[in-house]
């Protein structure tokens, strides 16, 4: 199912024997443009500190009262590796915190998970192993960071370049929360329409400039301006992406071959 990452925010997690914090925002893999993590704000339990869940955690979607639930408990998760978020996640920090949960490397691969195309094909048996890793959290010491993993709130607010010109910022982002690939960047247009967003898939991004905040798009002006309003309040399905794709005369993500593009 296609999800807003702002339907997201600010929702309770819940461990196995209670709710740790809120959701607060989430890094991707601006390779893959994938989640790989959620930021939880445990300042209500653990005084002020953040953890990362990753989405190898979330067995399911987030339930009608709001809660997004998790398969470990909050003992695990109290003992988990620590993380300063204003810091750049280094890959040896990913490392401790993958090997802390018993769970194999996303990078390396054909699909988006590895050799998966979405974090919950990966065997139980894995889960249910003897490992238990959480009895020894390695130490939360990293050096360097890795420059694929980005915060959604960070780049808010990028502006969006067309090939004739400037067309907006990045207003929010649209997941699929079955495989976690971002599917669409919301594109504000309102310095031009007010009112009007649009979506921008990640493929039709030429290139990112990170210290100048740009996002360039392999699209005109026009076409960003005549393409259907994205209506966040309202289902994105098929229909409507098929919608999408026909006006920008591409081909859908789901016609491609491989895990790459399994969807839910």
């Amino acid at each position: 199912m296609l999800r807003s990452v702002k339907s997201l925010e600010g929702m309770a997690i819940g461990a196995t024997d209670g709710t740790i914090g809120k959701l607060t925002d989430f890094y991707f893999d601006d390779e893959a443009w994938v989640i790989r993590y959620a930021v939880v704000d445990t300042s209500a339990w653990l005084g002020g500190r953040k953890v990362l869940v990753s989405p190898y955690l979330i067995r399911e979607p987030p339930t009608e009262m709001g809660t997004l639930p998790v398969t470990v408990t909050q003992e695990q998760i109290r003992n988990s590796p620590s993380i300063d978020t204003d810091k750049p996640i280094s890959r040896q920090y990913e490392k401790s915190y993958l090997g802390y949960y018993g769970y194999p490397y996303y990078w390396g691969g054909f699909g988006l998970w590895g050799d998966y195309g979405y974090p919950g094909a990966i065997s139980n048996d894995l889960f249910e192993s003897e490992y238990r890793g959480y009895l020894h959290a390695p130490s939360a010491e990293s050096s360097g960071g890795d420059p694929h993993l980005r915060s959604c709130n960070a780049v808010k607010g990028y502006h969006i370049l067309a090939s004739d010109g400037e067309i907006g910022h990045v207003q929010g982002f649209v997941l699929d929360d079955h495989s976690w690939a971002i599917r669409y960047l919301v594109i504000n247009t309102s310095n031009w329409w007010v009112g009007h967003e649009v979506l921008v898939s990640p493929e039709w991004i030429q290139d990112v400039s990170w210290s100048e905040s740009t996002v360039t798009v392999d699209l005109s002006r026009k076409s960003i301006k005549d393409a259907p309003v994205y209506d966040g309040n309202a289902m994105l399905d098929r229909e409507v992406e098929v919608g999408l794709y026909r006006h920008y005369g591409r081909d859908g993500y789901w016609h491609n071959d491989g895990v790459r593009a399994e969807v839910a």
